[in-house]
């Protein structure tokens, strides 16, 4: 092989495995979680360091109880897969169990709603008026709506 095509291959590959490091170590966290969302938050209301940290710590110590309330959701969701499977095979509906299910529902979307409103507000708190305005007015248009079950 001559040296000038060797050199122009070893600058090729260089420049391949240059091309592949840089994107994978300067990839965006995935907007999916958390990490990807504060990160967001950060660029989007242009939060300092020390607000960043603060924001940061609200949503890790919120993260439990809201997978938790996640959980639930997702439980619900199955009890009424059961509930309407029950229904479509048997053709009737136990009324009281049912009326149980929809004040459980109607408890853990409230819940749901609690603890989003405080970590929402206490991410808030942290901002200055300006970043506080952009903020809240970010979670009203993307405030989720009620399901067909909260009543």
């Amino acid at each position: 092989m001559r040296p000038s095509s060797f050199v122009l291959l070893l600058g090729v590959a260089v420049g391949v495995a240059t091309h592949v490091v840089y994107f994978r170590l300067h990839r965006p966290p995935n907007p999916g979680s958390i990490e990807g969302q504060i990160s967001w938050m950060r660029s989007e209301l242009q939060l300092s360091d020390a607000q960043y940290a603060r924001i940061r710590e609200l949503h890790e110590a919120s993260s439990p109880r809201l997978r938790a309330l996640a959980s639930q959701v997702a439980q619900m969701q199955a009890e009424f897969a059961a509930f309407e499977n029950t229904r479509r095979a048997t053709d009737s509906v136990d009324f009281i169990e049912f009326a149980r299910f929809v004040e459980a529902r109607r408890n853990v979307n409230r819940e749901c709603l609690d603890s989003t409103r405080q970590l929402v507000l206490a991410a808030a708190g942290e901002m200055t008026p300006s970043q506080r305005e952009h903020y809240l007015g970010i979670v009203a248009a993307t405030a989720a709506h009620p399901g067909p079950l909260t009543n």
